[in-house]
């Protein structure tokens, strides 16, 4: 928040920051979970898609395909499309 705050103060003054995406989220394990509680607590714009990790990014990349287009079905792209729906409604 404190790099978002100097690029307001330095370059643009009507910046907004709209939600945060938290991206390689492991859902099972406490840590993460407890930290994306602690943002949310703290009133930031956390927003409910969360991007977990997954080889499939190195490998769609790898191919030169679009993740969508590499696998269509694969849990990383619903959340990818979750989130673009949730920015996008």
């Amino acid at each position: 928040m404190n790099a978002i705050a100097e690029v307001k103060a330095d370059h643009n003054e009507n910046l907004q920051v709209e939600g945060i995406v938290v991206n390689q989220y492991q859902k099972q394990a406490n840590l993460p979970r407890q930290l994306v509680e602690e943002l949310i607590a703290e009133g930031l714009p956390v927003l409910e898609a969360k991007i977990s990790s997954s080889v499939k990014v190195r490998e769609s990349h790898s191919d030169s395909q679009p993740l969508i287009y590499y696998a269509p079905n694969h849990k990383l792209t619903e959340e990818y499309i979750a989130l673009h729906t949730e920015i996008n409604p």
